[in-house]
């Protein structure tokens, strides 16, 4: 992706899907054709993420049940991480678990404290089929771990508990995009 186009340049902005959404809840389906569809994917996913300023998204925030996502994403040294990653697998999470504030664009303007490792794996492979490995650590260790859970049908939401659940749910309650 380096030597070729800016991501996203060629994609569409897609509507995100909200909380309430089933296809945020559910498991993706693995992705089994590697074709131009799955580019196109690839670029609306770049699109829509760059125009909701966000660092992360999952192919079902766009109301796609794909086992897909893209990212770019800092981590805590400041070192831009960019790409995708197709029919990803968490293989490692260790570390210190770390709780930070986190957000979603599929929860538009609300966080809470979650509990995330600092370090993170995912392996899988690019929209060519080419395998590949992502080594992740603080801030990107988080987004690596927020988009696999978006894939596995959870949201950050769904790793809060206690009170901050409860506040985060009265939020998303009353939310003006719930309506």
């Amino acid at each position: 992706m380096r030597n070729g186009s800016i991501p996203g340049t060629r994609g569409r902005v897609r509507p995100l899907t909200l909380h309430s959404s089933p296809v945020l809840h559910a498991p993706c389906e693995e992705v089994t054709d590697f074709g131009p569809e799955l580019a196109t994917l690839v670029e609306d996913l770049f699109a829509t993420m760059y125009a909701a300023h966000g660092v992360g998204l999952a192919a079902n925030q766009v109301g796609v049940s794909s086992r897909v996502f893209v990212y770019d994403c800092p981590d805590d040294e400041d070192v831009r991480h960019l790409g995708h990653v197709v029919n990803p697998r968490l293989v490692e999470t260790d570390g210190v678990v770390v709780r930070g504030p986190e957000g979603c664009l599929s929860l538009p303007g609300l966080e809470a404290g979650t509990e995330r490792y600092d370090h993170a794996v995912v392996e899988g492979f690019t929209m060519t089929g080419e395998p590949v490995t992502i080594h992740g650590t603080g801030f990107f260790a988080r987004c690596l771990q927020h988009e696999y859970d978006h894939l596995e049908g959870g949201v950050y939401a769904d790793r809060v508990t206690g009170w901050r659940h409860r506040r985060l749910m009265r939020q998303v309650a009353r939310a003006s995009w719930r309506r």
